[in-house]
């Protein structure tokens, strides 16, 4: 999370969302003014009519009453056509696109936030940002220009309006008026704070209920509903006491209103009586008074409600813009070109890395793996593998030293450009609730339908997928709920092959296959290792026509037997390189990795050192 979110640049975030609709908002200061004038203006022709009513010759009325009527007719057509303008303009041309626009803003820059980022934060607390966003500021801008300006200016005529019947009147409503304001005004402070914390509380709570239910499975496994309802519970309870807080305030500040109000307009018979028995105010001014006076009570009373939507819409918004804005800790150097992979040789050159708040985990690291190259990393959990291949992704940036691919930096190079040169295989893949077709192509979106297949197939997918009803087009629910653990994995090897990057990384690709799809496909993966890049990849990635006929590969593995085949292992200890050599260099080395070789049952790593090394 950023810092907080000052007026300016809420305001300047609005201004940014409203420039692509000048005539929408043309029509919304239009409408206002013409409402304003109206305020005072029908009221002011009911004075004038009464008068000359009291006045005027009775067998002469239309003559006497003519103009004033048809000022009064002319009044009420403008503001009825001024509001299907704004409907128009408005409501349908400007807030869903203005909604639209907001939502892809929003995606687009939570997109671009770090891997620490989303670490840190609720997938479904985000998500409720983005919908706080595209709901409030539309909301927030109507309620600026529909009822702030248009109300205060709607004042502001009345007190002129009074002015030309009573200097008297017109001084007391402004008086009323600046002091509600001011007050009101000073109170906002508080009052967004509240908001702010109220909306914030609404956050966790949506990102607490999707966290629950993702991880559904676990909670009925380890019988873990009634803490979770507890858990529930107490956040919605810090969200109902932040919303009691905020009623409250608007409680105290509704009672300020009403009975300043209830003084001011009892003064205002009372001196209306007055004036009336002392003849310097006629029954016509009588009317004007009593009509704008209740007219501006009634819309100040509307103001202290929307003041309170404007509250919790500020707050939204503020908390929102707090994710939004943040400016991600991984960017693009100014100048970043694109990565062109003309072999795939990777070097570590000086680098120092730690996680934020511990101690360092790499010192000084300096490592070559050449082209085309098939290196292993093997080593106890938390050793540094995985950080290890974040750093070639540019997950997380390197404190000191470089990390190169075929000698340019990975920091001066677009990270787009980076990544469209690497096939990564998670160990534990998350797909998209789309089509299988879909989360396959995903590898490289531009395939056709049968080079999609052709990888199911190379993936051992092919024969599961069409025996669903669906086939390809089967959905296969949130993060591929719908399928097993192995499938995902198939799918997931599945985009690789299609993908087709200079340079490979595996992490336990096989780990939740079973032993005869496991051959399989380790068969289909060592081909893929070897093969050049298609055609069509190789435009798209900025790959060379000369690029290496064998690809780069690192694989992440507990199951050492997965790792016979490669060119050379390296044994990773406590973020240092214990061990670089194949296998059988480095069993005949003794030390790290012949402990973890014969601690192994059944294939696999032991958790954690149990045993000193030779």
């Amino acid at each position: 999370m950023s810092g907080n979110i000052t007026p300016k640049q809420v305001a300047l975030y609005i201004i940014n969302n409203i420039k692509p609709f000048p005539a929408s908002i043309g029509v919304m200061f239009w409408v206002a003014i013409i409402w304003a004038i109206s305020v005072s203006v029908m009221p002011y022709l009911t004075k004038t009519l009464v008068d000359k009513l009291i006045s005027g010759p009775q067998a002469n009325v239309f003559a006497t009453l003519g103009y004033p009527i048809l000022l009064y007719l002319a009044m009420q057509f403008i503001l009825q056509n001024s509001f299907r303008l704004y409907d128009y303009f408005v409501t349908i041309r400007m807030i869903p696109n203005m909604r639209q626009n907001i939502a892809n803003d929003g995606v687009g820059l939570l997109i671009d936030k770090s891997h620490t980022y989303y670490q840190n934060n609720f997938s479904g607390s985000l998500t409720n940002k983005i919908n706080d966003l595209t709901a409030s500021v539309p909301e927030l801008l109507q309620i600026t220009l529909d009822r702030f300006f248009s109300h205060g200016l709607a004042v502001l005529i009345a007190v002129i309006t009074l002015w030309q019947v009573s200097i008297f009147f017109a001084s007391f409503l402004l008086v009323w008026t600046v002091i509600f304001m001011t007050g009101a005004i000073i109170f906002s402070k508080h009052l967004t704070q509240l908001s702010d914390h109220w909306s914030e509380c609404g956050s966790t709570i949506t990102g607490r209920v999707v966290d629950a239910l993702s991880n559904i499975l676990s909670v009925r496994l380890f019988t873990g509903r009634k803490s979770e309802k507890q858990l529930l519970n107490r956040t919605f309870q810090d969200a109902v006491d932040a919303e009691k807080q905020l009623q409250w305030a608007f409680f105290w500040m509704w009672i300020c209103y009403g009975l300043s109000s209830f003084v001011v307009l009892a003064l205002s018979f009372y001196f209306l009586c007055k004036g009336y028995q002392a003849g310097w105010v006629t029954i016509g001014d009588f009317v004007l008074v009593l009509g704008i006076m209740n007219t501006v009570f009634d819309f100040l009373w509307q103001l202290t409600r929307e003041f309170s939507q404007f509250s919790k819409l500020y707050g939204k918004i503020t908390q929102a813009l707090r994710a939004v804005l943040g400016k991600p800790e991984i960017v693009d150097a100014p100048e970043a070109e694109s990565l062109i992979v003309s072999q795939g040789q990777i070097n570590f050159e000086g680098v120092k890395f730690h996680y934020k708040g511990t101690e360092p985990l790499f010192q000084n690291k300096s490592i070559k793996i050449h082209a085309g190259q098939k290196v292993g990393l093997v080593g106890y959990s938390g050793g540094g593998k995985t950080t290890f291949v974040n750093l070639i992704l540019r997950l997380y940036d390197v404190t000191e030293g470089r990390v190169l691919i075929d000698d340019q930096d990975i920091r001066e190079v677009t990270q787009d450009s980076l990544r469209r040169n690497i096939a990564m295989i998670p160990q534990d893949p998350s797909l998209f609730h789309r089509t299988l077709m879909e989360n396959i192509r995903y590898g490289r979106m531009d395939a056709s339908d049968e080079e999609v297949i052709e990888a199911a197939k190379k993936a051992h997918a092919h024969a599961f997928i069409v025996k669903l009803p669906q086939g390809y087009d089967s959905l296969v629910g949130e993060r591929g709920i719908k399928l097993s653990g192995g499938q995902r994995q198939r799918i997931a090897i599945a985009r690789a092959v299609l993908k087709n990057a200079p340079i490979l990384i595996l992490d336990e690709a096989t780990s939740q296959l079973d032993s005869v799809t496991e051959r399989d496909i380790q068969e289909s993966l060592w081909d893929l290792m070897q093969g050049t890049p298609s055609p069509s990849y190789e435009k798209n990635s900025h790959l060379t026509s000369e690029g290496p006929r064998s690809k780069t590969v690192i694989v992440i593995a507990h199951r050492l037997s997965t790792l016979l085949h490669m060119d050379r292992i390296l044994v990773f200890d406590q973020g240092k390189i214990v061990g670089d050599g194949s296998h059988t260099e480095l069993l005949e080395k003794g030390g790290l990795y012949q402990t973890l070789w014969n601690a192994q049952v059944g294939g696999f790593l032991p958790d954690k050192k149990n045993t000193n090394s030779n």
